[in-house]
């Protein structure tokens, strides 16, 4: 009975959100934003950049599924550094507060993306002087538990992007459900993501759709061996999501996508595969492998190395954990990010 309730529950939020959101969004095109789809913190990057289902004490990972927020993360900062391609840095900070005898947690966090010092020029190619580019995302969250291994949550987000005369700014929520056995060591998540509007557009164009997305995921922990196994899947609103420019491949001779037909490739590319090894009580590393990510990135026929692998790893020293990602966009270069996770 109870499980036929459990079901029931996620089917109905499942239904909700697809329709509310499909409804809302435009599933093909570009949209933007689109900094909001990237890892703020080094566990997550460390999974592959998505994953909704993996259970932790890590508040980071709550800034990206509300749902995943519990008690255990009661007064941790969340602190990150990522040092991206081309000099970009991202900054990001985050931390959860429960209230004295209250079931429902609040978290709140910022992610601030420095692009450094641009040249401006006008059509002509005239040099009118320098701009610094940045965008950035604040946002609150809520969750609460129900009944025993059910977990809500929800998210606003406030976005500003600032391209020098270009400016925009919007407002998204994200609204996840998490479940969790932890007998069974089996947890299971769906997250949608970035349902809103651009309220202010930038100068001269019509607006754009936000980077839509529903995720769901599920990881399973091994009861003999310390690991944990996940698997997570994205935009599961529409097949065919992987991006190609058929002028790109034209000029260079290499092969267009078929758009229309199914393929294995359209299928795989939703899918995110990660695993945790848990070395110690202290120590844990996780090893992703993002398949849109390498169809996405690799180039022609070249060889393209780690491009779609990320590895992360973890070391908890009592009230602080020490975080390091690193990541393949393309062959031979990579992103790195480290992270502090400090409990009052």
């Amino acid at each position: 009975m109870l499980f036929s309730q459990n079901v029931k529950i996620l089917l109905f939020i499942f239904s909700s959100c697809v329709f509310s959101g499909v409804a809302a969004q435009t599933l093909g095109g570009n949209a933007v934003f689109n900094f909001l789809k990237l890892s703020n913190t080094p566990q997550l990057t460390g999974l592959g950049g998505i994953n909704v289902s993996q259970p932790s004490d890590d508040v980071g990972l709550a800034y990206n599924n509300p749902s995943l927020l519990k008690p255990e993360m009661n007064q941790q900062l969340n602190l990150v550094f990522n040092n991206f391609y081309s000099g970009i840095n991202i900054f990001h900070l985050s931390g959860a507060y429960y209230p004295d005898k209250s079931t429902i947690g609040f978290a709140g966090g910022i992610t601030y993306f420095n692009y450094g010092t641009v040249t401006e020029t006008d059509a002509a190619g005239n040099v009118l002087g320098k701009f610094k580019p940045f965008d950035w995302v604040a946002q609150v969250s809520a969750s609460k538990p129900y009944l025993e291994k059910w977990n809500f949550g929800a998210t606003l987000k406030f976005i500003n992007s600032n391209y020098g005369q270009y400016k925009s700014n919007g407002v998204a929520t994200d609204v996840g459900v998490f479940y969790n056995d932890t007998a069974k060591h089996f947890s299971a998540s769906l997250l949608v993501k970035n349902m809103g509007v651009q309220i202010k557009k930038y100068e001269g164009t019509n607006g754009e759709e936000l980077p839509f997305d529903i995720q769901v995921g599920i990881t399973k922990r091994l009861s003999s061996a310390p690991f944990s196994f996940s698997l997570t899947a994205q935009r599961i609103h529409r097949f065919n999501i992987r991006y190609d420019d058929i002028n790109f491949n034209n000029q260079n001779g290499y092969a267009n996508a078929n758009t229309n037909n199914f393929s294995v490739g359209k299928l795989m590319d939703h899918f995110v595969l990660a695993t945790s090894v848990f070395i110690t009580d202290r120590i844990d590393a996780q090893v992703g492998y993002n398949f849109l990510r390498r169809r996405e990135l690799n180039v022609g026929n070249s060889g393209n190395g780690l491009n779609g692998f990320s590895l992360g790893a973890g070391v908890k020293l009592g009230r602080l954990q020490i975080r390091y990602a690193r990541a393949w966009y393309q062959s031979n270069t990579a992103i790195n990010q480290f992270g502090l996770t400090i409990k009052k």
